[in-house]
């Protein structure tokens, strides 16, 4: 279980789970497995009132790097990243998808078999939401020890409600009914209507305001004994997404919805900074991140260091946290990150997120400029030309990652870039940077052009680079077979996504200097100047899309941006298709030459209108539409 209450629980008690939302009536699921407790019974002891709520968090998704076989999911499917078992294991996810292999009775990304909690969606969140309903209705007149507990138990099942459906709203789109009390398994499921975006956002919101409204509700978990209960926090961190989707142009029916958007997220950021949320704003650890074998940008840079420890850090749960801007992490401790979504050659098996130069291209130069025109960044429709932004100075294409946001060093190995860890190889003289080196611990250039024998660009290989990048922004400075750390649980909520949630409702609601102000905080914490003066509206919420692209990479926010900044009709040509690398010759002389490529001709085929939503489960669709008379699937599946 991950939810510690007050006493163990030994016995197994009722997990009241649907196969899927309309599974025929079965009364024996009234009882546990064991045959002996009624739901009554479990409603009549304090102490397996508790454990129910424990099944209301089983189904939360583990997320990060826990997506099938160690990939990062939604990282990878988007224009962020390139996923290198897309070659190597063609049969797994991302394989399937840049092959457009999908259909609703066998989609990749939810018909995988997977204990970390992604995948299968549809039936998990149904039956989590099924377990939070059945929660709420039975807590008023249930046995609960102490009153407190109740409240706040009460308050969790609203949240955790919340959460699921605000998961299934990010999915699937409004092809989902209200659950307001649990469905009888013997009821008339024929009367089931499917809610607009708009009343199951509403129907969120108000799921978080029952929460924040609870006394008993704590904003910061601060003892580890209660690690991963959800708190008031992550209410405001919901309802500041979920008004935000539903004021996109893919969700908003033709309404506008940005100055609710912009009130709520400007009430729910004041709330979490009334409550002690900060952004992190100093390197704590500086005998690891501002160490000389952290090589975290070029030179010594606090700002990148800073960036890059908050992500190689978990929340604590104390009364004096380091971390005061997590506001809700995930359960999963994930495996050693260093051997399995890093620079692969270091333990010779696989690098996983490759960054695309999508994500490269929009880290801006340290003056402040977007290194491309952010209205038409390219002038071709495969991104091989790119459009350059006039205003831009510092940008060299001869030189290209000179002088550039310390986020950049931060998040992306790129060609000579430095690491320090035990590298379980020794250098071959056509690694001409490290030649020569034995096995061991030592500090290695990341050389990326084509024909490096170890971390080289190449097409197939499992553990190179197919983009010309490696992913550093979730791996420690230092991790290696000499010194394991495992990866941090992802950060499922933090103050600075709301900060942007805030910012882009400000902007889009014509609040445009509140706007810039939002947007200046977090580029201030790694060193970028202000936007400038004078944007106009337009022009602003360019700008704060790409801050959004920047600050939020490979965090998984990408993925569901550019789907919900799509109109209904659209597809995601533009961004999802065509994916380019940095192919880097090296002369003679040890100089470079850069070209762009793509790193697969004719691209992805992930990319159309019906890969905006996932398909009902092809099963799910056809009982629906039996019962009720009305087509639930989304179009295209």
């Amino acid at each position: 279980m991950i939810l510690t209450m007050k006493k163990h629980i030994t016995k197994l008690i009722v997990l009241l789970t649907c196969l899927g939302m309309f599974a025929s009536c079965n009364k024996a699921l009234e009882m546990a497995p064991d045959g002996r407790l009624s739901l009554d019974d479990v409603f009549a002891d304090s102490e397996q009132v508790a454990a129910f709520l424990n099944s209301c968090y089983s189904n939360i998704p583990g997320k990060g790097f826990g997506y099938y076989f160690f990939s990062r999911g939604p990282v990878v499917w988007s224009d962020e990243a390139w996923d290198t078992d897309a070659e190597s294991a063609a049969s797994f996810m991302a394989g399937r998808l840049y092959n457009g292999n999908a259909s609703a009775a066998n989609h990749p990304i939810v018909n995988v078999s997977d204990s970390r909690g992604n995948g299968n969606y549809w039936d998990r969140y149904w039956a989590a939401i099924r377990n939070c309903s059945e929660f709420i209705q039975r807590i008023d007149d249930a046995v609960v020890s102490n009153p407190a507990d109740r409240q706040r138990w009460k308050a969790e099942a609203h949240l955790l409600r919340a959460y699921y459906y605000h998961e299934l709203l990010k999915w699937y789109g409004a092809v989902l009914p209200i659950m307001r009390e649990p469905y009888a398994f013997d009821g008339d499921f024929s009367l089931i209507e499917k809610a607009t975006y708009k009343e199951l956002v509403d129907f969120i919101v108000e799921d978080c305001d029952v929460a924040l409204s609870t006394p008993e509700l704590p904003w910061r978990i601060t003892m580890a004994a209660e690690a991963h209960r959800i708190t008031k926090a992550a209410g405001e961190a919901i309802k500041s997404k979920v008004i935000l989707f539903a004021a996109s142009p893919q969700n908003n029916d033709g309404q506008d919805l940005w100055t609710e958007a912009y009130e709520i997220n400007k009430q729910s950021l004041e709330n979490l900074r009334q409550n002690g949320y900060v952004l992190y704003d100093k390197v704590n650890f500086p005998q690891t991140y501002l160490s000389d074998l952290s090589h975290i940008g070029p030179v010594k840079d606090e700002n990148a260091s800073r960036y890059n420890e908050y992500f190689t850090r978990e929340m604590q749960f104390s009364q004096t946290p380091v971390d005061r801007e997590t506001i809700y992490q995930s359960y999963l401790s994930h495996d050693q990150t260093a051997h399995l979504d890093g620079v692969g050659a270091q333990n010779g098996y696989k690098s996983g997120t490759c960054p695309s130069q999508e994500l490269v291209d929009a880290y801006e130069t340290i003056d402040g400029q977007p290194v491309l025109n952010l209205e038409r960044p390219y002038l071709d429709e495969k991104h091989l030309e790119p459009n350059y932004n006039t205003e831009n100075s510092l940008y060299n294409p001869a030189d290209p990652y000179a002088n550039r946001d310390p986020r950049f060093y931060a998040s992306i190995y790129y060609n000579g870039s430095k690491r320090y860890a035990f590298w379980n190889f020794a250098e071959a003289p056509g690694s001409v940077e490290n030649f020569p080196a034995p096995i061991g611990a030592r500090t290695r250039v990341i050389a990326t052009w084509m024909g490096e024998p170890q971390t080289g660009i190449n097409p197939t290989k499992r553990s190179a680079t197919r983009t010309g990048y490696y992913q550093r922004k979730f791996l420690h400075p230092t991790a290696g077979t000499n010194q394991i750390v495992w990866g941090t649980r992802t950060k499922l909520f933090r103050l600075g996504e709301v900060i942007l949630n805030f910012a882009e409702a400000a902007a889009e609601a014509g609040h445009l200097d509140e706007a810039r102000t939002a947007v200046n905080e977090i580029r201030k914490r790694v060193g970028m100047p202000s936007l400038p003066t004078g944007l106009s509206k337009e022009e602003l919420i360019l700008r704060v899309r790409n801050e959004r692209r920047v600050e939020l990479a490979l965090e998984e926010n990408r993925y569901f941006d550019v789907r919900r900044w799509t109109k209904p009709n659209e597809d995601l040509e533009k961004t999802d298709r065509w994916i380019t690398a940095m192919e880097i010759s090296r002369g003679q002389d040890g100089t470079f030459t850069y070209k762009r490529r793509l790193v697969r001709e004719g691209g992805r085929q992930n990319y159309t209108n019906r890969f905006l939503w996932l398909p009902i489960p092809l099963n799910e669709a056809n009982r629906l539409r039996a019962i009720t008379g009305d087509n639930w699937q989304n179009p295209g599946w």
